[in-house]
C-alpha cells in the first residue's frame, strides 16, 4: 500500500540514494536550465496510432499550436515520436518518420522550444539533431557509437530509457517486481559507460515502466508500474536526474483516464523525479507548483 508505513522504510533502506546530488543540465543557446526540482516534458505524437489520442497531431501548424499552448502551461521541454510505441501499431520505416518529424522539429525550434525526440534509430536521431532538437529520447539499446558522438558534438542531451528488449516494442518479458531494480541498475550501468565515453554529459535516466511492458492494463500492471515508479529515486545514485513517464490506465479510470497523470505526478513527486513526461501538462502542473510553493 501507498502509505508511510509503507514509504518510510523503503526511503530509510535507501536514504544515501535519496539524498544523492544529481547533475545539473543546461541548454544555454535556450536559457533553459534542469536542477534537481521536477520539471514537465511534454508529449506530441505524429503517430495517428497513438494510444493517447489527445497528444495526436496531424500537420505543423498543429505541432506547433499544441508545443506553445503545453509551454504556457508548464512544459519546460517538448518530447515529440513519429512512430507508436503501441504493440498493436505498425512499425514505421525511417525514412516516413523523417517526412513528418524534421519540419515538426524546425517550427518548434523557431519557436524557441527545447525539442526532445523519441527513437530508437540512429538514422532518425542525427538528422533531427542536425534540425535543431535538443534532446534524444532513447527507447532502444543502441550500440552504434555515431549516435553518442552526433548528441555530443552537438552539445544535446540524451534521456536514456530502460527496455526489457532490443527497444520498447520488442515485446520481451519483464523481469519479476523483485529483480526489477536490480535488472535495470545494470542496464544503466552497462549503457552509461558507453554513453559517457561517447562525450555525452546531459542525460535523465528513465525508468521506461510507462511503456506497454508486455503487461495487459489491469491490476497486475498497475502495481508493477507504481511499485517501480515508488522506487525510482534509487537511479539518482548514479548521479543523473530521473525522467518518469505519467502512465494512465483505462483499467482504472475508465472515462476519467485523462485525469491519471495528475494522481501519477503525486507519485513521481515522492520519488523526486526531476523530469515528468505528461500528455496532460495542465492538469499536472498544480501539483509542481504546490511543491513549490510548499518547499
Amino acid at each position: 500500500m501507498i502509505t508511510p508505513d509503507a514509504l518510510l522504510p523503503l526511503w530509510e533502506a535507501h536514504r544515501a540514494a535519496l539524498e544523492h546530488p544529481v547533475r545539473r543540465i543546461e541548454f544555454p543557446a535556450f536559457g533553459r536550465v534542469f536542477d534537481d526540482r521536477p520539471y514537465q516534458l511534454g508529449v506530441i505524437n505524429l503517430s495517428r496510432e497513438s494510444s493517447y489520442r489527445e497528444s495526436i497531431v496531424h500537420d505543423v501548424e498543429a505541432a506547433r499550436y499544441r508545443a506553445r499552448r503545453m509551454t504556457i502551461e508548464g512544459a519546460a521541454m517538448v518530447d515529440i515520436g513519429a512512430e507508436s510505441t503501441a504493440t498493436t501499431a505498425d512499425v514505421v520505416d525511417v525514412d516516413a518518420q523523417l517526412s513528418v518529424l524534421l519540419p515538426v522539429v524546425r517550427a518548434l525550434v523557431d519557436e524557441r522550444i527545447v525539442v526532445s525526440v523519441e527513437t530508437y534509430h540512429t538514422d532518425v536521431a542525427v538528422p533531427a539533431l542536425e534540425a535543431g532538437a535538443r534532446v534524444v529520447n532513447l527507447t532502444g539499446r543502441v550500440d552504434d557509437p555515431a549516435l553518442y558522438e552526433a548528441i555530443a558534438r552537438h552539445d544535446a542531451g540524451l534521456i536514456l530509457c530502460y527496455t526489457p528488449g532490443e527497444t520498447a516494442r520488442s515485446g520481451d518479458d519483464v523481469p519479476s517486481a523483485g529483480a526489477m531494480i536490480d535488472q535495470q541498475m545494470a542496464f544503466f550501468r552497462e549503457r552509461l559507460e558507453i554513453v559517457t565515453s561517447a562525450g555525452v554529459d546531459k542525460i535523465w535516466i528513465d525508468p521506461g515502466f510507462g511503456f506497454a511492458l508486455n503487461l495487459p492494463d489491469g491490476p497486475r500492471r498497475i502495481r508493477y508500474q507504481t511499485d517501480n515508479l515508488l522506487q525510482s529515486f534509487r537511479f539518482r545514485e548514479l548521479g543523473w536526474p530521473v525522467c518518469v513517464t505519467m502512465a494512465s490506465s483505462v483499467y482504472l479510470f475508465h472515462d476519467e483516464a485523462r485525469s491519471a497523470e495528475t494522481g501519477m505526478a503525486v507519485l513521481a513527486l515522492f520519488a523526486k523525479a526531476n523530469l515528468l513526461r505528461s500528455h496532460e501538462v495542465a492538469r499536472v502542473q498544480p501539483i509542481l507548483d504546490l511543491l513549490e510553493i510548499c518547499r
